[in-house]
């Protein structure tokens, strides 16, 4: 629980058909260079059996900017033997300032 308190950013994924959490669905992390126009993977991880992703980013190193996390739902999906209509979901945000 140590290091779900100290991340700065968690998501959690639900699978509302079955009505459970979406346990084992790879979940990436990556931010926008201004300058570049391209996205950088951060990190990945995994989501756990709450459906639960902490620890994708340091404080430190969460700071002002574009960010993206993409869902790999075919994937996961794929996993329980189901077929998906997207092969991932990406959700982007902006952060503008951390204190």
């Amino acid at each position: 629980m140590a290091a779900a308190a100290s991340s700065p950013l968690t998501t959690h994924v639900l699978n509302t058909g079955d009505g459970i959490p979406a346990a084992k669905m790879a979940v990436s992390l990556h931010r926008l260079d201004s300058e570049l126009m391209i996205w950088n993977m951060l990190s990945i991880g995994t989501t756990n059996e709450d459906g639960r992703c902490p620890g994708l980013i340091s404080r430190e190193a969460f700071i002002s900017g574009m960010y993206k996390l993409r869902f790999e739902t075919g994937s996961y999906w794929e996993s329980l033997g189901q077929t998906s209509f997207h092969p991932y979901v990406e959700v982007s945000f902006r952060i503008l300032y951390l204190q």
